[in-house]
């Protein structure tokens, strides 16, 4: 079954108030509470250009696929690539403890990145 998984995108972009987030980008209260509790059965193309564009992030980013006991599909089949692993992306810790001249490497790397596109 597929379904949003936004909590991982907005640990990773550091928003701490979801819920006023996706109000503030223009998603309707009633749907950021049912996106939020992931009771959405339905997702308006709008509403996910919207939170894609705000979150500078493409839809796959916010799809994970879970798998149906009752209808299970293939360890081979394209969804199982959708399924979250468990990844910590507490990025501000690590730049806060990382030393400076790695610091340096991986800004050069994001210059590099930036004149790239």
């Amino acid at each position: 079954m597929l379904y949003l998984n936004l909590k991982t995108v907005l640990e990773a972009r550091q928003i701490v108030k979801p819920y006023a987030f996706l109000v503030k980008i223009g998603i309707a209260p009633h749907t950021a509470h049912k996106i939020l509790n992931n009771d959405t059965h339905v997702m308006r193309l709008d509403n996910l250009n919207l939170i894609c564009k705000a979150l500078y992030c493409q839809p796959n980013d916010l799809l994970a696929f879970k798998q149906d006991l009752n209808a299970p599909v293939e360890n081979t089949h394209p969804l199982i690539k959708l399924m979250p692993t468990e990844t910590n992306i507490d990025w501000l810790h690590q730049i806060k403890t990382m030393p400076l001249d790695k610091l340096k490497q991986i800004s050069q790397l994001l210059n590099q990145n930036e004149n790239q596109e």
